[in-house]
């Protein structure tokens, strides 16, 4: 692992005519997408590839059922007019979560899986297919809480997380506009549903080339953070933490941003380097980083990413 001092020379954003947009909501091929770079990814980190494999293929069960699903519930289409003119998340989690259909959504990505899925997780499916629905609830609870769950119920847990993000996509989809971005004492809630970011992203498409966003765990939306600031605490007293291969060069486009102050980290990833670089997919295959981070006991991991539960 390399880290070294920040000393950016770059702005924040670009400005002029093409100014970034403050909050991007996410598509209906963010699965399909994510899928793709897992199955890259298995090539390249094959200490990970049953991981990452399985991983993809519930990616794209995703997809599948965002695709094909009709839920039974939608909300009316003047639902979110009045949080959305406010300033408040249209599709805050605590809100929502009594309404969602997602159970249907767990079901239905169970089914898809079944035939792709090796023996040791056939186990989870069949687990949480003979769940009452109530406990499949307090799973979700500890989910969109971002608590770790039980020793007996965390690997179940990145299934159940599975649906809810696909149920929360579908609401997205359904959003006439983005919200406005969330004010500074709310800085790391994703303004959409109120979840913590996973990881942030540096983008290379032309609106947004060199922008940093922060990417939700739950709902996918993407909201602008200047580069250069902590996430948990915006304090500018940050290093840049990766896993270099044996050339001394970066193994994966994704770094630890680590604060010296709060003494916490987001993992940042670079599409600069990696066209396809996922946030969610890259965050699963730098597993090995915060392993290391961990050994260290410097830094404690600020984002959450439901698809890898950790422990306490």
């Amino acid at each position: 692992m390399k880290g070294s001092a920040v000393n950016h020379t770059y702005g924040s954003a670009p400005s002029g005519i093409m100014e970034a947009p403050e909050v991007v909501l996410a598509d209906a091929t963010l699965f399909s997408k994510r899928a793709l770079r897992l199955r890259e990814l298995v090539q390249q980190v094959p200490a990970l590839d049953e991981f990452l494999e399985f991983m993809a293929r519930l990616s794209q069960a995703q997809h599948q059922v965002l695709s094909e699903r009709e839920p039974a519930w939608r909300p009316a289409p003047d639902a979110f007019d009045a949080a959305l003119l406010h300033g408040m998340p249209p599709l805050g989690h605590r809100a929502l979560r009594r309404d969602m259909d997602w159970q249907a959504d767990l079901l239905a990505i169970l089914d898809a899986l079944e035939l792709h899925v090796g023996e040791r997780q056939r186990p989870l499916l069949k687990a949480l297919r003979e769940m009452p629905a109530d406990e499949r609830n307090a799973l979700a609870e500890d989910v969109l809480e971002a608590r770790p769950g039980s020793e007996t119920t965390r690997g179940l847990m990145p299934l159940a997380a599975a649906a809810l993000q696909v149920s929360w996509l579908r609401l997205v989809l359904a959003l006439p506009k983005p919200p406005a971005k969330p004010g500074e004492e709310a800085r790391a809630l994703c303004p959409c549903c109120g979840s913590l970011p996973v990881a942030s992203v540096i983008h290379n498409d032309r609106q947004r080339s060199g922008v940093r966003y922060l990417h939700c765990s739950l709902c996918a939306t993407e909201w602008h953070l200047e580069r250069v600031k902590c996430s948990g605490c915006n304090s500018g007293k940050l290093a840049y933490l990766t896993l270099d291969d044996e050339k001394g060069k970066p193994f994966l486009p994704v770094q630890a941003e680590a604060c010296s102050d709060c003494h916490s980290y987001l993992k940042l990833a670079q599409r600069e380097l990696h066209g396809r670089a996922d946030p969610v997919a890259d965050d699963l295959a730098s597993l090995a980083l915060d392993l290391l981070l961990a050994e260290q006991g410097e830094y404690e991991r600020n984002g959450y990413n439901p698809l890898l539960i950790f422990g306490d």
